[in-house]
């Protein structure tokens, strides 16, 4: 997805153990782990000609992961990979040096109305892995490791956490969860989880350091070793993180990479329609003025 819906930096500041912002990226946290970006989608009514139509752009440098609450997306790249996304699924599409993609509300759906809810996120990719061939994998719902604690339920969307592995072919350590919970717990991170951990309230709310973080912001918690929140009643939660990159990730539009230069090429690539497209697409997002 087009990062033209991005949210930044409202509201970022300090609480103890933790730093609390938007979602990502924020002036305080360019990322966290490989995470680079986390676009909220919704929820949005779908529907009475307001539709999801994400015409073709390119990306570089990155893995997009595309995991829904609520709704139904048809993704198509340039790798040739055509899918519909259900909740609970996970599309994983890898750029590497370069892929095309789109994501529309599927045709059966236009003529009625649906909500859409869920997330876009780019991962970053690795040193040695930035330049790979663009692939796509899509991971159904019952595939994703799934557990309770009391109240609270788990499912772990991609890399490792709590002992447990995602089937995800993720390229460098890092964890994504969705964790509900029912009623009021507390949930204590330390030695579950390896790296940086970034908690996005998506529903409900939570206390940290004697703070009561809404539904709507992140925190990024300073140790993993005392990443201790409790959990309100009926709240949902997307946990994620792992390992920091040594190296600084440059950012510009929908090109991520360790060196400007791969940026400012890709840029003519685009510019002069040197990427591969989408087959049976014919809209394309132009680069914007700089």
């Amino acid at each position: 997805m087009s990062n033209t819906g991005l949210i930044i930096e409202e509201r970022a500041r300090d609480i103890g153990d933790f730093l609390v912002g938007r979602l990502l990226p924020f002036r305080k946290k360019r990322m966290v782990g490989p995470f680079i970006f986390i676009d909220h989608m919704g929820p949005a009514t779908i529907g009475n000609g307001n539709f999801m139509d994400i015409g073709q752009h390119p990306h570089i440098g990155i893995s997009t992961l595309t995991y829904l609450f609520e709704g139904e997306i048809v993704h198509r790249d340039s790798t040739g990979a055509v899918q519909r996304i259900m909740p609970g699924a996970v599309n994983w599409m890898t750029a590497g040096k370069g892929a095309v993609h789109t994501e529309r509300t599927p045709d059966d759906l236009r003529n009625q109305i649906s909500t859409t809810h869920g997330f876009q996120i780019w991962v970053a990719l690795p040193l040695e892995s930035e330049n790979i061939e663009p692939s796509f994998h899509h991971v159904g719902a019952s595939e994703l490791p799934t557990w309770t604690d009391g109240p609270m339920k788990f499912k772990l969307i991609a890399g490792e956490a709590f002992g447990r592995k995602s089937p995800v072919p993720v390229y460098s350590p890092l964890f994504m969860l969705k964790v509900e919970t029912t009623e009021e717990k507390t949930l204590d991170l330390s030695g579950k989880l390896s790296g940086e951990i970034g908690i996005c309230v998506v529903k409900g709310a939570v206390r940290a350091c004697g703070d009561h973080i809404e539904e709507g912001n992140m925190l990024v918690s300073t140790s993993e070793e005392s990443c201790v929140v409790t959990v309100m009643p009926n709240s949902l939660l997307l946990l994620f993180g792992g390992e920091p990159f040594k190296e600084e990730r440059h950012i510009w539009w929908n090109f991520v990479a360790s060196e400007q230069k791969t940026i400012e090429a890709a840029k003519e690539r685009w510019k002069n329609g040197e990427f591969k497209m989408v087959d049976g697409e014919n809209e394309v997002i132009p680069l914007p003025e700089y």
